[in-house]
């Protein structure tokens, strides 16, 4: 008799385990978005905003810009040969800017018209914010 009861206590605890894992999830559990795109009032554009670990895994990397020249590494062509460059208004936040430019200096390219002076722009993780921004990573 004592054996059928241990048996029997064996028995239901084996069954008991695949419910474990049917309990709701906890709030902690919830899967943070990387990324967040905003809609820029009267424009087309959006602003990529992307967490503390996001900006970290991709490397982003800026310089601030004075005058018209900026590095050529800021730079990146879209699919209809546009040249643009990712500004960073705030912290974490990306917002893609139109630029012309009049010509490439080694490594600088040399623009038709000057980015206002103290604009911080993107140098490293450009091609990145633009995926999320245009979703070609999808």
């Amino acid at each position: 008799m004592k054996h059928i009861n241990w048996l029997m206590i064996v028995v239901l605890m084996l069954m008991s385990l695949p419910l474990m894992g049917c309990a709701p999830k906890s709030e902690a559990a919830k899967k943070i978005e990387p990324v967040k795109l905003e809609p820029i009032e009267g424009t087309d554009f959006k602003r990529v905003i992307l967490t503390g670990k996001a900006a970290e895994r991709i490397n982003i990397q800026t310089t601030v810009v004075n005058g018209a020249s900026i590095p050529y590494a800021a730079v990146i062509y879209d699919t209809e040969g546009k040249t643009w460059a990712y500004t960073n208004p705030e912290p974490l936040t990306f917002v893609r800017t139109p630029i012309s430019i009049e010509r490439i200096d080694g490594d600088r390219a040399l623009l038709s018209q000057a980015l206002d002076s103290g604009t911080i722009v993107v140098i490293l993780g450009v091609s990145e914010l633009y995926g999320a921004e245009t979703g070609v990573s999808k």
